[in-house]
């Protein structure tokens, strides 16, 4: 399986950002799909995660702020990020989760929230 994520970028305090992954391969194996982050010094995070029946897990940092969802294939994995703020800066990987719990991570992508 591989992970391909886009998205990331530069965005004021309050402003929103959409990431994308998109999985290739053996997609098959994909049974839940997430998000997690890092600062650096720090240890990477879930952010968010949706499984194949889209079922919804989300940190409490984000609730209600972000939105995690996958597409009508199953092998795209979105999270719709609003009223951002500066404590979101990270690099964000995408990241996917075999039946067997294997998991699969995608290149980070850099969110930076600053004025």
């Amino acid at each position: 399986v591989q992970l391909q994520a886009s998205g990331g970028g530069l965005v004021q305090p309050g402003g929103s950002l959409r990431l994308s992954c998109a999985a290739s391969g053996s997609i098959f194996r994909i049974n839940v799909m997430g998000w997690y982050r890092q600062d650096p010094g720090k240890q990477r995070e879930l952010v968010a995660s949706i499984t194949s029946s889209n079922n919804t897990n989300y940190a409490d940092s984000v609730k209600g702020r972000f939105t995690i969802s996958r597409g009508n294939a199953k092998s795209t994995v979105y999270l719709q990020m609003n009223s951002l703020k500066p404590e979101d800066t990270a690099v964000y990987y995408c990241n996917a989760r075999s039946y067997n719990y294997v998991h699969y991570w995608g290149q980070g992508t850099l969110v930076t929230v600053s004025s």
